[in-house]
C-alpha cells in the first residue's frame, strides 16, 4: 500500500498532530518504507511457531491466599467491620450509585 502525502496528512490529523506540507513530504517515503517491511513480515511462514508473550519464560511468584485470623493484623473480622457500615449487603459495603 503506497503512502502518499494526503495519507500522511490524514494520519497526522487522526493523531491530532500538526504537520507542514514539507514534513508530510519527508514522512511519506519513510512510512511507505515501513509499510513495505510490514508486508514482508506478512509473507513469513509462522505456522510452526507457538505464540509467546515474552522472550524469556518466567513465572510470577505468588503467595498463598490465606486470611489472617489475628484481629490485630487483620482478617477474619468481616462481621465486626460490617456492623459499622451504614449499609451492607451479602457481606459487602453498599454505596450509592454515582454513574447513570
Amino acid at each position: 500500500m503506497p503512502v502518499d502525502i494526503p495519507t500522511v496528512k490524514r494520519i497526522a490529523s487522526l493523531a491530532r498532530l500538526a504537520i507542514t506540507d514539507e514534513e508530510a513530504g519527508r514522512l511519506a517515503p519513510e512510512l511507505d518504507n515501513l509499510m513495505s517491511w510490514i508486508e514482508q513480515l506478512g509473507e513469513v511462514d509462522t505456522s510452526g511457531v507457538e505464540p509467546m508473550t515474552t522472550v524469556i519464560p518466567n513465572q510470577l511468584r505468588l503467595r498463598d491466599d490465606v486470611v489472617d485470623a489475628d484481629p490485630l493484623t487483620g482478617g477474619g473480622i468481616r462481621d465486626r467491620l460490617m456492623a459499622n457500615a451504614p449499609q451492607g449487603e451479602h457481606g459487602f459495603f453498599t454505596v450509592p450509585k454515582v454513574i447513570e
